[in-house]
């Protein structure tokens, strides 16, 4: 399966379980590892770790094979590798507080960059 078509599998299995601030970072250029993260939100354990499962599900019945899946015990912060795509289901004080698309070249998600704006201009007062 090529890159785009599985980025749009994952994307669309996240979608169907109402996944929140998806984004899909291109990796190809900063690492040999993986070809591309998707970073998403689930409101809950059990929300995060259904996301987690129905990638799981659409991958498989699509012939990709899942290398590993870790973290469905907390249901925090769950990870799908599917190889050339590195699936990261997060609850939104994990994925703020990790903020992983910042160490990968991502923009993050919209109410973290205003969040971390509105931190920097108070800490711009304060000086």
């Amino acid at each position: 399966m090529k890159l785009a078509q599985l980025e749009k599998l994952v994307v669309d299995a996240l979608e169907d379980i109402k996944g929140r601030d998806i984004e899909v970072i291109n990796t190809t250029k900063l690492t040999s590892l993986f070809d591309a993260i998707v970073v998403a939100c689930g409101d809950s354990n059990r929300q995060v770790r259904s996301l987690a499962r129905n990638v799981q599900d659409k991958a498989r019945e699509a012939g990709v094979h899942v290398l590993s899946c870790e973290g469905e015990e907390s249901g925090e912060w769950v990870l799908v590798d599917l190889g050339d795509v590195v699936v990261h289901v997060m609850q939104p004080a994990i994925r703020s507080y990790y903020r992983l698309e910042e160490l990968w070249g991502g923009k993050g998600p919209e109410r973290v960059r205003r969040a971390s704006a509105v931190s920097k201009e108070a800490a711009a007062g304060d000086a």
